[in-house]
């Protein structure tokens, strides 16, 4: 940035309250930078309604009460609670992070939870969820427990996020597939669906990454928000022609969203599932022990993902301080907490950080300003979903594994001929993207650094803080047996 464009930025007043001439960017970086962010998250919008939607409630009732699938007002409240919620992160913590309902959280809902009891029942559990956690982070418990982390381990946490990522990119693109009959062999996954790269979405997804690699080696400004945009307008053009529908429908079809353009741009939001939660009813439904595990099963996994995600994006921003922590490290985990809460009060599940917000980090964001456009983008949804519902998954994932590329490259900086590091650090990178989980990555990060150090004599070395968080972590993984025993 010249001198020129250094002064313009500094005494712009919105440039000044997100300090972006220090953090080294320019408003229109930040612009791009959270477009590309809304871009690769905007699916959670069609995703979400289709998890929650069609889940029944132990009174065989759907989420908002009905009698039928609501998928329009979960859409809506998952894009308002989104855009409201990222906006904070942008305004009051400064940090390129967006947030929105946490996948893995809302499956664990729908699968694990609302069968025992009504929606309602359920979303009150992440709301004692969200305030448990928020408690935690005014009291300094929060905070502490990430500083307590060997620096080294950090960074492992970000390799395996670019790992994960990479491998969300691939499986969404169908580059990844799961074995027909995965049940039965030792091959879990595969190339493609059938064992080869094949279909047109493919081809989309492969395009769209070269596109992008050639953009960004040749440090075009915008590489990956022009990638996508150029390989949607593509998908718009091969759907209308050759009429490929749904993967689950038919093979060779698009992963989660038919990239057609909409009849209508615009729809009336329906807010019915705000407000649809009770504190105390899940209580009187399944019993005290059952409770406590399911909210200790939500607690722990949004409280280390968010952990390994603020120090990625920072990683990966070049904006962790030398203790290896993002600036305003409680605030961001004070909206993390409250986003967990209004998530469960809309009725639309946990909202959590989103490390799809590496690809607007990617294309150039260091401030909340990039969080604040992803965060309006979201609110646009709200009345536009249509429009957002029109962009591929194919066509936005090329960032991921762009970015997974770029977050691998820090994994130089572990002492891999240490073994007390080097093994905690190998398990944090691999059983993320092995388990599709960064918590369990964290978890056996954490279990078996405090267990090497007490094999080789130096159990002194250990933060106390350590000590609990890695028996935490057992209780977590033996969770299954656990509950069968005190239920």
């Amino acid at each position: 940035m010249s001198s020129a464009e250094s002064s313009s930025v500094s005494t712009h007043p919105i440039a000044r309250y997100f300090k972006i001439g220090e953090r080294g960017s320019t408003v229109g970086r930040e612009i791009r930078g959270g477009v590309v962010t809304f871009f690769t998250m905007a699916y959670i919008v069609v995703l979400n309604p289709l998890i929650l939607g069609y889940a029944t409630d132990v009174d065989g009732k759907y989420l908002g009460g009905g009698s039928a699938p609501n998928l329009p007002a979960i859409a809506a409240g998952t894009a308002l609670v989104a855009g409201v919620i990222t906006i904070l992160m942008g305004v009051v913590a400064n940090y390129p992070l967006a947030l929105a309902t946490g996948l893995g959280l809302n499956a664990f809902l729908a699968l694990a939870v609302a069968g025992q009891m009504t929606w309602a029942d359920a979303m009150g559990l992440v709301v004692i969820e969200g305030v448990l956690i928020l408690v935690l982070v005014l009291t300094g418990f929060r905070t502490a427990v990430f500083r307590a982390v060997p620096a080294q381990l950090k960074v492992a946490i970000s390799v395996g996020i670019g790992l994960f990522i990479a491998l969300i990119g691939f499986v969404d693109a169908g580059v990844v597939g799961r074995m027909p009959d995965a049940a039965q062999t030792t091959v879990p996954v595969q190339l493609g669906v059938s064992g080869h790269l094949d279909g047109w979405p493919v081809l989309v997804f492969v395009v769209g990454l070269l596109l992008m690699l050639a953009l960004w080696v040749r440090q075009v400004r915008g590489a990956i928000l022009i990638s996508i945009i150029v390989m949607t307008v593509a998908s718009v053009v091969l759907e209308s022609i050759a009429d490929l529908g749904r993967r689950s429908e038919q093979a060779g079809g698009w992963s989660l969203t038919v990239p057609a353009w909409p009849h209508d741009l615009f729809q009336a939001p329906d807010f019915g599932t705000l407000g649809q939660f009770n504190l105390l009813g899940s209580w009187d439904k399944v019993g005290v022990v059952t409770v406590l595990l399911l909210v200790f099963s939500l607690m722990l996994a949004d409280f280390f993902d968010t952990m390994g995600t603020m120090t990625a994006i920072g990683s990966e921003a070049g904006l962790l301080q030398e203790d290896g922590t993002p600036p305003n490290t409680e605030r961001i985990l004070v909206i993390d907490s409250v986003a967990a809460i209004a998530g469960g009060a809309a009725g639309v599940s946990s909202n959590t950080s989103y490390i799809e917000s590496a690809s607007g980090v990617g294309e150039g964001a260091r401030t909340g300003l990039a969080s604040v456009v992803t965060g309006l983008l979201f609110l646009v949804t709200i009345f536009l979903s249509p429009f957002v519902a029109m962009i591929p998954s194919e066509a936005a994932v090329p960032a991921l594994v762009l970015v997974g590329f770029l977050m691998m490259q820090q994994i130089t900086g572990i002492s891999w001929n240490d073994v007390e590091i080097a093994v905690p650090a190998f398990l944090t990178i691999v059983l993320m993207p092995f388990t599709y989980s960064i918590s369990v990555g964290i978890g056996a990060g954490f279990v078996s650094y405090v267990f090497l150090k007490i094999v080789r004599g130096k159990a002194r070395e250990l933060h106390p803080l350590l000590w609990v968080v890695a028996g935490l972590f057992v209780v977590y993984f033996a969770i299954e047996p656990i509950t069968r025993l005190l239920t």
